[in-house]
């Protein structure tokens, strides 16, 4: 599984130390990490947690990445921006039962995570866990095990539900404001990063024409 990390401004001085920690656990459990910022406080290209849910919709519809951890100050802020854009199922995951609940029962494939809220002594041995407990078995297992049937079954329901009332990616592509859209691909690391691993060459065309 390529697993893309992506942070926003308010929290862009913490990118290494999480990278640096999913990069770990993730790679115990045989994926990647492709870090798509922000790299810093001193980075030029800001992102804010609005661009991120795009971003994160980017991504995952094109199949550049198969997973999402993002995240702002609270965590709040970004989940709703990522399920606001189509094929994006986002929770907002604080601890590492937070975690292991989502990715067995809700099977979604994106994060949110508070990176200000409660993030002090010891928040990176939290990180640690978190993600540990994130990727240690396979999504959807269900919890508890005699619960799998029901709630795989509403996972599809979500699934069917979410492709009725969100548009396609593509149309939100055309008519979203193309300033803020060139804003939030227009840095060298997305285009090294994005475009070499885009499955999707309707979506690869128009950024790319976007960006032109």
């Amino acid at each position: 599984m390529k697993i893309a990390l992506i942070n926003e401004n308010s929290q862009a001085s913490k990118n290494a130390l999480i990278y640096d920690i999913l990069n770990e656990e993730a790679r115990k459990a045989g994926h990647t990490v492709v870090n798509y910022g922000m790299y810093g406080d001193e980075d030029p290209h800001r992102l804010t947690y609005v661009q991120n849910g795009l971003l994160a919709s980017i991504l995952l519809t094109s199949k550049a990445a198969d997973f999402v951890i993002t995240g702002c100050g609270t965590g709040q802020g970004a989940m709703m921006a990522c399920n606001a854009f189509p094929n994006v199922l986002c929770g907002r995951v604080a601890t590492p039962l937070d975690a292991y609940l989502f990715g067995q029962v809700n099977d979604g494939n994106c994060v949110a995570m508070p990176f200000a809220q409660d993030f002090g002594w010891g928040a990176e041995i939290n990180l640690r866990y978190t993600f540990e407990k994130l990727f240690s078995e396979p999504f959807g297992g269900g919890y508890p095990k005699e619960r799998a049937a029901a709630e795989q079954a509403n996972k599809k329901i979500l699934d069917e539900v979410k492709a009725i009332t969100n548009r396609s990616l593509i149309d939100i592509l055309h008519d979203i404001d193309q300033d803020f859209l060139k804003s939030t691909i227009d840095y060298p690391q997305f285009k090294e990063q994005f475009f070499s691993a885009c499955k999707d060459p309707e979506i690869a065309d128009y950024l790319n024409s976007v960006l032109a």
